[in-house]
């Protein structure tokens, strides 16, 4: 088994575990932007999200729902930051949610995305359109 997640799973490495159950384990980050924060992973080993079935879906984003409304207030967090990297900038290829708990002005300056701007309205509706077909 080469994926790090899969061995978290079997028990093969050592993490700190906050929850597990038959769809999930979430355990504390190594390396954490703040105290609680948590990474949630489905016990199968599931690439990324667009590789979830749909039955484990619904169980998968019940789990992280309810773990970040425990970090939430088990950190007396303000609010929180939770997300899903597919392919870029997955660190393990192994479908993983960061739930992060969050405050006012605790220094987490979010993402320095480039904004842009559609060409025109046509733009955003063939952008929109392109969007809808491949559904």
């Amino acid at each position: 088994m080469d994926c790090l997640f899969c061995r978290v799973v079997a028990g093969d490495v050592p993490v700190e575990t906050v929850f597990a159950d038959s769809s999930v384990v979430a355990f504390l980050d190594h390396r954490p932007l703040f105290p609680g924060h948590l990474l949630v992973i489905p016990r199968r080993h599931v690439p990324t999200l667009t590789d979830l079935t749909d039955a484990e879906t619904g169980p998968y984003w019940t789990r992280v729902r309810r773990l970040t409304a425990a970090v939430e207030r088990g950190m007396s967090a303000a609010g929180s930051f939770v997300a899903t990297n597919n392919r870029i900038s997955q660190s393990v290829p192994h479908l993983h949610t960061h739930v992060v708990p969050r405050n006012p002005k605790d220094g987490l300056r979010g993402f320095f995305w480039p904004r842009t701007h559609y060409r025109d309205a046509a733009h955003a509706a063939s952008t929109a359109a392109s969007i809808h077909a491949a559904l």
